[in-house]
């Protein structure tokens, strides 16, 4: 069954400080959402926490990940990180580039899922 048809959705500015492009979301597709995400250099994402279980797979760039009481990490091009729902989050971008992410939630992201920290 074809869900998209390989039109992105233009990338839009979020409230989190992000440059979001949804890849999937689509109530078609309940179990899964899939969005490339872009964080301008020196730029943290507002800490916010997620009602659904969310991985970030780092494309490109490099930044510093917090991930509920844990000490901020690095992270680079090819790293995954789980976060589980409910924990709080935020990233850094510590590079002279883009950070760029793709972001994976389990089930879908509805903005209901979403509860800012800050």
């Amino acid at each position: 069954m074809l869900i998209r048809n390989g039109k992105y959705q233009d990338e839009f500015y979020t409230g989190e400080r992000v440059w979001v492009t949804e890849l999937l979301n689509d109530p078609a597709a309940p179990a899964v959402s899939l969005a490339r995400c872009r964080v301008s250099p020196g730029v943290t994402t507002q800490r916010h926490r997620l009602s659904v279980a969310e991985w970030y797979v780092i494309e490109s760039g490099s930044g510093a990940m917090e991930v509920g009481a844990e000490a901020a990490f690095p992270v680079g091009a090819g790293d995954v990180v789980a976060i589980p729902q409910g924990v709080s989050q935020r990233i850094t971008n510590t590079g002279e580039t883009d950070l760029v992410l793709q972001c994976v939630c389990l089930p879908r992201f509805t903005p209901e899922c979403y509860e800012a920290l800050d």
